[in-house]
Formats: structure tokens, sequence, C-alpha cells
């Protein structure tokens, strides 16, 4: 079982890694298009993307994370803990996402397309901790 929770738990990261790292850059797209036609793909692609891809892999990887890490005895690790807080950033910057994409809904984005391009390189800077802590076990 142990096994097959860790082969779910790594597609669900890697089905929630490409929605944060995808969903900034559409909405860079979206910053430069500004209201109109265009901005009304964009809406759908994000929303579908945040609702039906991002949020579910989320939970499955929070799920299957939860199930390994009390089955492998790993909240009693030094690393666990930091590995732990980072996952809970990363959870933040889907949340911000999600406020992000509601802005985006509503026609009241305030960023610039910069902004976005900046906003898109935190998940990438998480995920490096989180697998680093994950392999190398640090502490």
């Amino acid at each position: 079982m142990y096994l097959w929770m860790k082969a779910l738990h790594v597609i669900a990261i890697i089905s929630w890694m490409a929605g944060l790292l995808y969903l900034p850059r559409l909405f860079v797209y979206h910053a430069e298009a500004g209201p109109g036609p265009r901005s009304e793909i964009f809406k759908v692609m994000e929303r579908r993307l945040y609702r039906y891809i991002m949020t579910p892999a989320m939970i499955a990887a929070w799920l299957t994370g939860l199930f390994l890490a009390f089955d492998s005895g790993a909240f009693s690790a030094g690393w666990f803990h930091l590995k732990g807080l980072l996952v809970l950033l990363m959870s933040g910057a889907h949340g911000y996402d999600g406020f992000l994409l509601r802005r985006f809904a509503h026609d009241a984005n305030q960023h610039s397309a910069r902004f976005y391009r900046i906003l898109n390189e935190a998940p990438t800077l998480l995920m490096i901790g989180i697998v680093i802590l994950v392999i190398v076990k640090p502490f």
C-alpha cells in the first residue's frame, strides 16, 4: 500500500506543480491582453486549470503525503518539519493564485505582467527546497 500511495503522491505533486507553474504564466498573458474578448478565453482556461487540475491535485498531494508521513514516522524527523513549512507556503501560493484568479474573473487585475513573471518563480524555489529536503534529508 505504501508504494501505491507514494506513486499517487508523486503524480499529484507533478500535476499540482504543473498548475502552479502554468497559471501565473496564463496571468502574464491575461494581464498583457487586458479586458476584452481574449480576456474571456483566459478566464475559462484559468478557472478550469485551478478548479479541475490544481485543487484536486493539491488535495491528493496533501492526503497521500500525510498518509506517507504517518506510515513512515517522518513527523519525528527534523527535515520533515522544514518540508512541512515549505508545503504550507506552497499551499499559500495556491490560495493566492485563487485570489488572483477571482480578481481577473471580475476584470479587477491590479498587477503588471512583470509581477506575474516574478510570482511564477516562488513555486519553483519552494519545490527545489522540498525536493532537497526529501531526498537529502540534511538533518
